[in-house]
């Protein structure tokens, strides 16, 4: 199967579905030129979308798609639009039959099955898109036995994306994947983590430091900056660990 992203130059995908998932979160659903088309996106790597700020300037940041090359015929992005965001502005404003100009792939994630033993992921908001995909990859794949162990921070319930679909893959994959959820401000009777995640949560909730873990990361930049010093106390090399 040949892909249709292009590194060098953004091509124009078709908004096909556009769903509201909560206040400020929507999943696009970009048809790819035909219904036998892959996006042809390596295992946690990314790509550029391209839009117009408020003032009409262009903006390029990058983002993960929550599909893989599996789901044959379209992509999809989970995007939480924010009040001062850029690229939030151009797709609150983009409707089904509007273009996405898109480019890549893009990143230094190389993935191949079994090249760990275990992924420990520690995501922040947002964050949970490249690892959504790559724990996706893993669990669909039979002959992949990595172990997964989550830690997903947000501010709020609310604010947790992509929650069903990680639960889902938690009941059906018990022994391979796991995760812990950690709000700022949970509601009452919550039984996950509350506050920042801090070094304690890691121990309990993350393979311990080996030559065949990876810890990998992503989240808000002060985040990844705890995460990484939280990692560095307990004992992870730098080998051991990987920022999106």
């Amino acid at each position: 199967m040949i892909g249709f992203l292009d590194p060098e130059n953004f091509k124009e995908y078709k908004l096909v579905k556009r769903t509201e998932l909560s206040h400020n979160v929507a999943k696009f659903k970009f048809a790819l030129p035909t219904p036998n088309s892959v996006l042809g996106l390596p295992i946690g790597q990314h790509m550029s979308c391209r839009g117009k700020d408020n003032v009409g300037e262009e903006v390029v940041k990058p983002y993960t798609p929550t599909t893989l090359d599996s789901d044959i015929g379209y992509f999809e992005l989970v995007i939480k639009m924010y009040p001062q965001g850029r690229m939030s502005q151009h797709f609150r404003e983009m409707r089904e039959g509007d273009y996405l100009a898109v480019k890549g792939p893009k990143g230094r994630f190389k993935y191949q099955p079994n090249q760990v033993r275990a992924f420990g992921m520690i995501a922040g908001g947002t964050g949970i898109t490249p690892m959504f995909q790559v724990t996706r990859a893993i669990l669909e794949n039979p002959d992949d036995k990595t172990n997964i162990h989550l830690i997903y921070a947000n501010v709020t319930y609310e604010d947790i994306l992509l929650k069903e679909e990680i639960d889902n893959l938690a009941i059906i994959f018990p022994n391979q994947f796991n995760v812990y959820y950690v709000l700022n401000q949970p509601p009452e009777g919550w039984e996950g983590g509350i506050g920042f995640i801090s070094k304690e949560m890691i121990q309990s909730h993350c393979p311990p430091p080996a030559p065949d873990v990876q810890i990998l990361r992503c989240g808000p930049p002060p985040m990844n900056k705890a995460m990484a010093a939280h990692l560095n106390d307990l004992g992870y090399t730098a080998q051991m660990q990987f920022q999106f």
